[in-house]
């Protein structure tokens, strides 16, 4: 029994914390496709987020009252990963000829940032 309990008290700060999602609404600039965001999107994660513990999706609406939008869904395993992917993030993409810097500059050649929210997933 002892070791049951031992068990279950190991395991329960996993069970207690939560994914973290960002969530960016953007809308895509004239000349900017979809597809070319997505291409975006790809290269971030390949290039940059696998290396930072951020994982990047895009949701298209299909029923809103926005549906000119579309939203960065950020995926990393806690705030804190998040708030360790965010800083990396800032501070590399200062630097113009770095990944995240190059990464940045294509994005906002695509789109313009509408509103920026975090949750945390349970």
């Amino acid at each position: 029994m002892k070791k049951i309990m031992l068990a279950a008290l190991m395991l329960l700060p996993f069970s207690i914390m939560a994914d973290h999602l960002d969530v960016i609404k953007t809308e895509l600039k004239d000349g900017c496709t979809l597809n070319q965001y997505l291409e975006i999107m790809k290269d971030f994660n390949e290039q940059w987020g696998k290396n930072n513990a951020y994982h990047g999706e895009v949701l298209t609406p299909i029923q809103s009252d926005d549906l000119t939008s579309v939203y960065w869904i950020g995926r990393s395993s806690g705030a804190q990963s998040f708030g360790k992917a965010w800083d990396t993030w800032r501070d590399e993409a200062a630097d113009a000829n770095s990944v995240a810097g190059k990464l940045q500059a294509r994005f906002a050649a695509c789109s313009v940032d509408q509103t920026r929210r975090s949750y945390d997933i349970h």
